[in-house]
């Protein structure tokens, strides 16, 4: 189990330093695209740090070793309720790989399990993970991230941050409120209709995010799946990474790939049950960053 101290900077700045936190890559968690808030920076003179906001909050991520971790701008209190749960430290990462190469009896698997070992799905908000990936479709990351940060800073709420300022993800009733018009003057193209009937949606009730959370994972899928322009993909990508369903596997280029090139084109990945999404990451991780050197971060942080 981890363990933490709460400190503060030179600049009077919060921040918790834990220890003891196995099988966590700050820079290929926050790398391998499952979230698009989060930004390397060079504020406090670690070797790797991440900055962004989640759940109404900036903080930035830190990292210098294998085992310890920093959280500037939050307390203990904030670790244990928020960020503990957000890069689920809860999970046996051990002991998932271990299932996941035992199960699949696969040499590729196995590589590409411990090539990407640090990788952890996050638990995101709920309803910033399915607007992301709405906008996400037929898109790039650059581009999501531009389109993400300027709905933010136009309908979001101001976070202050020891001198600089950024901004919380607008909740459902803003973007319907706004209106599909206001949706397509932040350059999401064909996805503003589907960014404002999923706001819809959620504002009237007619999906209860909590209810999907809750429910099997077929009957999740086939409830987001009514949203305007959510298909398979972005709604698999919704429920692994912001409503803890890791059985889903989502499938884009990457994937294919990978599957044509390593498994013959046909991948079980039920077998993997709960698993499935860690697995999916993991080779997805694999098949974009293989040819780099693992721990060179500067070197697969230059690549597109």
């Amino acid at each position: 189990m981890y363990t933490l101290n709460e400190r503060i900077t030179e600049n009077k700045i919060p921040y918790v330093y834990v220890e003891n936190i196995p099988r966590l890559n700050i820079f290929k968690t926050f790398d391998c695209g499952q979230c698009f808030r989060f930004d390397p920076v060079s504020m406090f003179g670690n070797k790797y740090e991440f900055g962004g906001v989640a759940f109404g909050k900036y903080v930035v991520f830190a990292q210098n070793n294998d085992t310890e971790i920093i959280v500037y701008g939050a307390n203990g209190d904030d670790f244990e309720k928020i960020w503990a749960p957000f890069l689920s430290l809860d999970v046996d990462y051990e002991l998932i790989d271990k299932s996941i190469i035992d199960v699949s009896k696969s040499d590729h698997m196995t590589r590409a399990t411990e090539y990407s070992r640090g990788i952890r799905i996050l638990r995101q908000d709920m309803w910033e993970s399915l607007c992301s990936f709405i906008i996400s479709q037929n898109n790039n990351i650059p581009r999501i991230k531009k389109i993400i940060a300027t709905m933010c800073e136009k309908y979001g709420d101001k976070i202050n941050f020891y001198g600089s300022t950024h901004y919380s993800f607008p909740s459902a009733e803003v973007l319907y409120n706004a209106g599909v018009d206001a949706m397509f003057e932040l350059k999401t193209g064909f996805r503003a209709k589907y960014i404002h009937d999923a706001a819809t949606r959620v504002f009237d009730g007619e999906i209860v995010l909590d209810t999907v959370k809750e429910s099997d994972f077929d009957s999740a899928l086939l409830e987001l799946s009514k949203i305007k322009g959510v298909g398979l993909k972005v709604a698999s990508c919704a429920l692994l990474f912001g409503f803890e369903k890791t059985e889903a596997f989502p499938i884009d280029v990457w994937m294919k790939r990978a599957i044509d090139r390593h498994f013959g084109g046909s991948f079980d990945h039920k077998a993997l049950g709960k698993h499935a999404g860690i697995a999916q990451q993991y080779l997805f991780y694999y098949e974009k960053y293989n040819s780099l050197p693992l721990e060179d971060g500067k070197k697969i942080q230059s690549k597109p």
